[in-house]
Order: C-alpha cells, then structure tokens, then sequence
C-alpha cells in the first residue's frame, strides 16, 4: 500500500490520499472577483487525482491584494462568482476544496509578476499599504501605514467576514497565510514588526495578531471543518524569524486546535539567501511534525512520485502540496498512483485514457459499446 495513497482524516474532513495542490496566484481577478480563467483553472486542477485543491491567496479586503489582479473574497460579486465555480467543480469531482485567505500588508500594491512585481505607486494607480511598523519591504520604496487599533479591528473583521463567505460558497478547508512576507508573517518577524506595543517586541507579543485572526476564524468556521496555517519556518535572514520560533507558534496554534502547519519559508526580506534544491524545505516540516505532533504539509521542489511517497512513508510530512508541479502536469497524481500502485479518482468521460497496463488505477470501471 502507498503511503501517499493512504487516506488522512482532518475534523470531519476525509482526504483518500495525501496531495494537496498548493495555493497559487493567478493574478487574474477583477476588483477582486474572479475570471473565466479562473473558473478554467480550478475545474482543470480539481480533477488532478489530488484529494484537496486549495483556492489561491484570497484577501480580505481591496487594499489587502499583492497585485490588482489578486482574487479576493470580500464583496458579493466575488463570491457570487466563486459560488458558480464551485459549483461547477461539484458536478465533476469529490476533490475537497480549499481556500488561502491572506493579506498582503507591505507587498500590497505590487505589479503582476509579468508586469516587474514591483510596488505600484499611489500616482500610478497602486494604493497605501499597511504593515505592523511603517518600514519598506526594499530600500526606496513607500513606506507602509503602521497599523492602529482600529485598523487591526478592521483586519480581524474582514477575515472573519471572508470566512463566512467561505463558508456560505462551501469552501471545505481553510488555509491562513502566514507566510512568504505578508501580513501575518510581517507580524511574526523581528525584521518587519518593530512595534512597542503589545503586538511587538517579544515573541509572545509578536505571535498576537496571528493568533487573534487564528481564532476569530477558528470561531465562526463549522466546527467539523478544518482550519490550517501556511508558515514561513525562517527568513532566511540572520536575526529574523527562525525555526524555533516557528515551532513555538505551532505549539501556540495547536492549544487552539489547528488542524495542519503547511511549512514553507522566506519572503520577508530581500535579503534572504535560501538553498535551493529538491524538498529543501521537507526538513522544517519534519522539525514541526518532530515537535508539536501536529499533522504538517510539506511544500517546495517536491516534483518526483517517489520522493513524495519517502516524504510520507517516512514520517517527515502527512501530506505533500504541489504547484509549479501541478501546472506542468495537471494529472500528476495520476501518474503517481500509477508508478506507486495507488488508486485515484477520475470521471468516467476519462476512464478510457487508463493505461492498458492499469486497469485499476482509477478503480473500479466499466466502459461499453456496441
């Protein structure tokens, strides 16, 4: 039996195997609302054998969008739209369906990544960004706002907004971002929060504000569905946010009852020097699985059928997540099952396309003609 195959129980959440399609951005959106390209998008995606699909980062509020192509969840328009996508996807596919709700901060207000990704200016069309301190991502650029209280009400209230829109749209998983230098994560380093109040300073005082979104989710989410966080487990940076202080906020995070860790890493900082190679951040999710004993998804060059299936079957992560991957082969865990001897779900429009030399790769199936 494939350990990648294997089913994983979250809540009331029954994953029958352990891919994840990563959250990726689209920079596709309307004001927010999404596209025929998205509606494309995640009908393709949610008929890749994997057993959850997760929307891409979806922001809370107009001001919170990385780009202005960004999808968000914060009018109706929006999620009437995601409403008729999801739809869609329910016809055709028992992928569970999940989303990434998130906030930009400090690289709001950035261009497309094929228009430069750099900060739009206010007089070009870009906006005021905000942040826990009123520092620049780069040298040059604006300054964010420094958040007050009633900005930070603000925040809490437009994730708790989105969430039941979510919900209502029948979203079955929520992934926070806490990663990859937006918002939350700006909070948790000590290179982007440079806050005296109680929000800064301390690690306990810097893991606040997350902790707040955490649970003002967590309290009007269905209580048998299940909510996750995606972490940056280090900057990269020396003197910013570490490994230990990842596990730390895991440990936090579990006392409330989060349902996964999706260990991922950088974006804080231009700075960063990060390693790259195969699985290069597998060894985080193992140091937060290690020490909390909380279910960890594992992210980043993860590409091989084999080396996801030594990822599981060793213990390192409980699920491995997929991007760049999953849109260079949208049936990736298609051919997984059929190298690792799993089993996957497809519709029956697909059922030819099974290899004569696996018949049971999409179960079991009968197909006639006369």
């Amino acid at each position: 039996m494939s350990a990648l195959f294997s089913p994983i129980k979250l809540r009331g959440l029954t994953l029958k195997n352990r891919i994840v399609v990563s959250p990726m951005c689209q920079y596709s959106a309307e004001d927010g609302v999404p596209t025929d390209w998205h509606f494309t998008h995640i009908n393709n995606l949610a008929l890749s054998g994997a057993s959850m699909f997760c929307i891409e980062a979806t922001h809370v509020e107009a001001i919170g969008r990385i780009t202005p192509g960004c999808l968000g969840l914060y009018s109706d328009a929006s999620e009437a739209a995601l409403k008729q996508i999801l739809t869609s996807v329910r016809k055709h596919s028992s992928t569970a369906i999940a989303m990434q709700l998130a906030h930009a901060g400090r690289k709001a207000s950035s261009a497309r990544p094929w228009d430069g990704g750099q900060l739009i200016p206010v007089s070009e069309g870009g906006w005021q960004t905000v942040a826990p301190s009123a520092i620049p991502h780069k040298d040059g650029e604006a300054a964010p706002t420094a958040l007050d209280a009633s900005g930070l009400k603000r925040i809490r209230e437009a994730f708790v907004d989105a969430a039941q829109r979510a919900e209502r749209i029948g979203i079955d998983a929520i992934e926070l971002h806490g990663a990859h230098g937006y918002l939350l994560h700006q909070f948790l380093s000590p290179l982007s929060n440079k806050r005296t109040d109680e929000y800064g300073g301390s690690l306990e005082n810097r893991m606040r504000f997350p902790l707040e979104i955490y649970d003002a989710v967590r309290a009007v989410f269905p209580h048998d569905k299940p909510v996750g966080m995606r972490v940056s487990s280090t900057d990269w940076v020396e003197g910013g946010w570490d490994l230990a202080q990842t596990i730390e906020f895991a440990r936090a995070l579990k006392a409330r009852g989060v349902d996964w860790i999706d260990a991922s890493s950088g974006g804080v900082s231009p700075l960063q020097k990060i390693a790259l190679g195969p699985g290069y951040q597998v060894q985080f999710a193992e140091a937060i699985k290690r020490e909390t004993g909380l279910p960890v998804m594992a992210v980043g060059l993860i590409t091989e059928p084999r080396q996801a299936e030594e990822i599981v079957a060793s213990g390192k992560a409980d699920m491995v997540a997929l991007a760049r991957g999953m849109l260079y082969d949208p049936r990736w865990a298609w051919h997984a099952a059929a190298e690792l001897g799993g089993e996957v779900e497809a519709p029956p429009q697909y059922w030819r396309s099974q290899p004569s030399t696996q018949k049971a790769l999409f179960g079991k199936t009968t197909f006639g003609a006369r």
